[in-house]
């Protein structure tokens, strides 16, 4: 195996927006170092679901709707 060409991994400290924080492994800086998230899954709408809205744009939505609307009625 070759020496020298695998990445430092180490013990750093995910600090999250709410506060909270954890330990983990990681390549980013050095051992000990703490990453600040700005963004993370309990705040993100991508995660969270949150102020989703379907945008019509040029009427495609209500064109699938009606061209679809009775294919998974129940009989």
């Amino acid at each position: 195996m070759k020496q020298d060409v695998h990445p430092d991994y180490h013990f750093i400290t995910v600090k999250m927006t709410d506060g909270t924080s954890y330990k983990t492994r990681s390549t980013m800086g050095k051992e000990g170092d703490t990453l600040q998230l700005d963004i993370d899954p309990k705040t993100h709408p991508a995660w969270t679901g949150g102020n989703q809205h379907m945008m019509d744009r040029a009427g495609r939505v209500s064109r699938f709707n009606d061209k679809f609307s009775g294919f998974m009625k129940k009989k």
